[in-house]
């Protein structure tokens, strides 16, 4: 893959990809990968992570600051007298805007909190993931890197981070241990998006009308089955409030969730099917999918406005580019408990759908 290529899709398979797998059985070279035991991490390793992590939190707090403000005070920002002025000016005027909604964001306390509960709710979807993998690994003794927490640049990216992942590093030996690394991940994130959920409906505000003079054209986040399922437990209606930061925090989540649950690649949902079915149906399901999806998104495009299908099928589309790695035994049957947590995997998928999650009205 064309270098050029390869970082342009890097931060979009980043953001859906949850565990990457590099080591396979046949590719074993070292026998420290064949003893069964995962390494401790290093300090560096630890400092590098958790410099990652603060620096997502500063951006995702960005972000939530942007998601609650509606009076952002105007830019200045002087026109370019040279070329080079011209050259760097959407980098000056990105850092100016920045600037500027920190400056703001500093004198209204409340909107500052505000981006805190947002970057303080979906770090904890993402590390409640990522843990739930990490964990599973070190249970099998799978060699596994700490989470990486990827920042995005805020105002560009709207949640300001590309999601996380950890990097597998030595070879998974059984469906069994598939199995529970790949579902262990998106079952322990849903757990914490469940009550940011609750918290989002429960502290949501009335939306004001808006008049027909001021509507325009809207950008609209479609609501997920699970926020609609416990709005009407709530006895709520959806439909008639606005965002908070709870809310973008778990819609997000669920977004990441369910993309992540796609039967596809080394995407937790492919993991799932490859220990589930093995490596045939594996493949022949990923096609699918990304077929499916990509109906999807052109009749959402075509009839509701909404291209955001679009972003589905194109990480599919990298996804089905990447082999599975093999593993050691393809034959170990999983058992009735795991057919009964693969169901409970594939209700959280379809509580986190959203085959369009984004219109423009």
């Amino acid at each position: 893959m064309p270098s050029a290529i390869r970082t342009l899709i890097t931060p979009l398979k980043n953001l859906a990809e949850s565990i990457e797998v590099t080591a396979s059985f046949g590719e074993l070279r070292h026998p420290s990968l064949l003893s069964g035991r995962a390494r401790r991490p290093t300090i560096h390793e630890w400092i590098q992570h958790t410099a990652l992590f603060v620096l997502t939190a500063l951006t995702t707090t960005v972000a939530g600051v942007l998601l609650a403000s509606t009076d952002v005070p105007a830019l200045v920002v002087a026109d370019p007298l040279t070329w080079l002025d011209g050259f760097l000016y959407p980098l000056t005027y990105y850092f100016t805007a920045v600037g500027a909604l920190v400056s703001h964001a500093t004198k209204h306390p409340a909107l500052l909190s505000q981006g805190a509960i947002f970057a303080a709710s979906l770090l904890a979807i993402l590390a409640a993931h990522e843990a739930g993998h990490y964990i599973a690994c070190r249970y099998y003794g799978v060699d596994a890197t700490l989470p990486f927490f990827i920042p995005a640049p805020p105002l560009i990216f709207l949640p300001g981070t590309f999601g996380a992942f950890i990097r597998i590093r030595s070879p998974i030996r059984s469906r069994r241990a598939l199995f529970d690394i790949s579902v262990a991940g998106p079952l322990a994130g849903f757990a914490v998006i469940l009550p940011i959920a609750i918290a989002a409906l429960q502290t949501a505000q009335p939306a004001l009308p808006i008049a027909p003079a001021e509507a325009g054209s809207m950008i609209v986040f479609n609501d997920p089955p699970l926020l609609r399922i416990v709005a009407h437990a709530l006895g709520i209606e959806i439909t008639t409030i606005i965002g908070n930061p709870f809310y973008f925090a778990a819609w997000i989540g669920l977004l990441v969730t369910n993309l992540n649950l796609m039967p596809v690649g080394q995407l937790d949902g492919g993991h799932t099917i490859y220990a589930i079915f093995g490596a045939r149906v594996h493949k022949y399901l990923g096609r699918v999918a990304f077929i499916s999806i990509t109906v999807l998104a052109l009749f959402g495009w075509r009839w509701h406005n909404a291209p955001s299908g679009f972003v589905y099928a194109l990480l599919l589309l990298i996804m089905l580019r990447l082999r599975h790695p093999s593993i050691v035994d393809e034959t170990e049957p999983l058992g009735r408990a795991r057919t009964l947590i693969a169901v409970l995997t594939l209700i959280v998928f379809f509580l986190s759908f959203m085959p369009f999650p984004i219109t423009i009205i």
